[in-house]
């Protein structure tokens, strides 16, 4: 029996080792797998993307915007595996830049957001008007027109703060919930404004008439007003010819320039020629074919008794023609084919100080005489000189 015993082999040590050197192997890949997969997670959420200083704007704005409740990844990381590789190999390619202080401020996406990313939560088909009242804004037919996302709603999830200089390193400490609210509170950068739709509709040929886009053709109440067209649009233009222009100025068939704000520095540097170039209400009912409609037409003060009258009434108050007529000296058309040359040819009728430059003294003179007509032709005088 103890021969017996001693016959039989014993297991060989190497394959001991295998059973040890594969279970501590696998114990490497369970945790290694564990560890990336909890790193995975984490470098997923939104939480850590406000670890970093550099993301402190960018996380507070979202916290305060209508997406406040989609994780970043969401948008910022398009679907697929390889989208999501070469997310993560940007995010290491970051931490190497923010440990070797290589990168560059104020931080931008390396890529804007895809309509696939706006899409996997909103349907474009059936987005037809939105909250803000009467506007209309079919998003399928935009999207037909290859109309990206992004060209109206860039400013949604973070307020443009890299385009408005809020980014920069030495205001990262200053960021809290409280800033990121105000930030976000500017509705300008978070919306698409009116300005946005215009330009995009001039660059495309598409129509800017009022009623494309609104459904109550967006009258004022003060234009409901029964003399609002006869007595008070005048006056309001004459207050704030800008804010009237933020509508009309569309309506114009023809460009009109010179009714924006003279930039600080146009005025600093030139400033007595970038007053004059500064244009008024007066100038606005002439040049813009709106106004020109109305303007066009004779108002029913201009009858018969008003042209006995009518130069004392323009010698006390010229601005009030101008609305309408051109004070010149030639007879070119303009908006109002009436221009005081239409009546009155001659030329002192509308030089100043034409006395003075009279070749022959005209002190004490009141009205044409027979020495006048020594050179001037009588018959012509008398059509507005009447005996």
């Amino acid at each position: 029996m103890e021969q017996e015993h001693k016959d039989q082999t014993s297991p060989p040590r190497t394959r001991y080792k295998l059973y040890k050197y594969l279970t501590v192997a696998l114990l490497f890949i369970v945790v290694f797998f564990s560890v990336g997969l909890i790193g995975v997670e984490t470098t997923s959420s939104s939480q850590f993307c406000s670890s970093c200083h550099e993301m402190k704007p960018e996380y507070y704005t979202w916290k305060a915007s209508t997406h406040s409740e989609v994780d970043c990844v969401k948008c910022h990381i398009g679907s697929g595996t390889e989208e999501y590789a070469k997310a993560k190999a940007n995010g290491l390619l970051q931490v190497y830049k923010k440990a070797t202080q290589t990168y560059t401020a104020p931080i931008r996406m390396p890529k804007e957001i895809p309509d696939s990313a706006c899409e996997s939560c909103h349907d474009v088909s059936k987005r037809d008007v939105t909250a803000s009242g009467d506007i209309i804004i079919p998003h399928d037919k935009h999207k037909n027109k290859d109309i990206e996302c992004i060209q109206c709603h860039s400013g949604v999830a973070h307020g443009k703060i890299a385009d408005r200089k809020m980014t920069f390193e030495t205001d990262y400490e200053k960021w809290d919930s409280k800033t990121g609210k105000s930030a976000m509170a500017d509705l300008k950068f978070i919306r698409p404004d009116m300005d946005t739709c215009i330009e995009c509709h001039k660059a495309r040929k598409v129509t800017n008439e009022c009623s494309a886009c609104h459904k109550t053709g967006m009258i004022p109440k003060s234009h409901k007003e029964a003399d609002f067209k006869t007595k008070t649009h005048g006056k309001q233009a004459a207050e704030d010819l800008k804010k009237c222009n933020q509508c009309h100025n569309e309506m114009s068939k023809v460009p009109l320039e010179g009714y924006g704000d003279v930039s600080v520095v146009a005025s600093f540097l030139n400033k007595d020629n970038a007053l004059a170039k500064q244009k008024n209400h007066y100038n606005y009912a002439k040049e813009n074919t709106f106004c020109q409609d109305c303007h066009k037409k004779r108002p029913t003060s201009h009858d018969s008794n008003f042209y006995k009258n009518h130069g004392t009434i323009a010698n006390k108050s010229q601005e009030t023609c101008k609305a309408c007529h051109d004070t010149k000296k030639t007879n070119t058309p303009g908006g109002n084919q009436v221009v005081c040359s239409s009546c009155h040819p001659s030329s002192h009728s509308q030089k100043q100080g034409w006395k003075e430059q009279h070749p022959i003294s005209l002190d004490g003179v009141k009205g044409p005489s027979a020495k006048c007509y020594t050179c001037h032709s009588k018959p012509s005088c008398e059509k507005c000189h009447k005996q």
